[in-house]
């Protein structure tokens, strides 16, 4: 799939330190046939948060480089889809396709709880990549045409 196919997916949640990291970087390991994924958040955080980075690493996905941005980080950058795990409305998604996603904020748990968050955000991601991989159904002309 050619860049210009692929869908841009953005993932946002409140800091950008936990959720919408983990959510960008499994989209980037194991759907970048067809995402290009970025993250944001409402208030960004100062840095991703250190059990996120080890929860991660135990899947062999390392954040060391990744860091906080916010909204207005992405200046006019548009997406195809926004997965919102902030849990507030956003009122000017910079997509017309915005999924919900009700996931827990992991930022104080313990590690085995910051690991069943971890492993929802990548079943979550591992079904939109499916969904993103089913060939689109057939494109039908209008009546009329002369065509079958």
């Amino acid at each position: 799939m050619s860049p210009a196919q692929k869908k841009r997916v953005l993932f946002v949640c409140i800091g950008n330190a936990c959720r919408s990291q983990m959510a960008e970087a499994f989209a980037s390991a194991y759907g970048s046939d067809v995402i290009i994924a970025a993250s944001a958040g409402v208030h960004p955080a100062n840095g991703v948060h250190p059990t996120t980075m080890r929860v991660m690493e135990a899947k062999n996905i390392h954040l060391k480089d990744h860091f906080p941005k916010g909204l207005r980080h992405l200046g006019r950058s548009q997406f195809d889809i926004v997965v919102n795990m902030s849990g507030s409305y956003l009122p000017n998604a910079p997509a017309e396709r915005v999924i919900d996603w009700d996931v827990e904020d992991p930022v104080v748990m313990e590690w085995d709880d910051h690991c069943k968050i971890r492993d929802e955000i990548e079943r979550r991601v591992m079904g939109l990549i499916l969904e993103l991989r089913k060939p689109a159904g057939p494109k039908f002309r209008g009546q009329g045409s002369g065509r079958v």
